[in-house]
């Protein structure tokens, strides 16, 4: 039965999160813990506790008494909006300043 948790608009670009989601794709839930807790991303953190979260609603929605047996299946960062500034420059021009966001899925299955 697989679970799902899901951040949406995190402020982080998709390309420095799927870094932090490959390092976890794949392992058994206690050794992804581990792996995002040595990170030494600025990701990591919220990716951890979006593991946390998807555990709780492993453990409450759906009535799975063993954490141990879960494992991530799948980390999906997709992009999310893009927040766009400009910045003075010379001669009275302006640069664009993109502030991109992304949208995090992990997804926990059964062994």
């Amino acid at each position: 039965m697989e679970v799902r948790a899901s951040l949406k608009n995190f402020r982080a670009t998709p390309r420095k999160a799927r870094l932090v989601g490959n390092l976890i794709r794949g392992k058994k839930v206690n050794d992804a813990l581990n792996v995002l807790a040595f990170t030494q991303k600025r990701v990591a953190g919220s990716i951890q506790g979006l593991l946390k979260s998807a555990i709780a609603n492993a453990e409450e929605n759906h009535k799975i008494l063993d954490v141990d047996d879960l494992f991530v299946k799948n980390v999906l960062v997709d992009k999310g909006v893009v927040w766009k500034r400009q910045m003075p420059r010379a001669r009275g021009m302006a640069t664009p300043i993109l502030k991109r966001t992304s949208h995090i899925t992990i997804i926990l299955d059964e062994k």
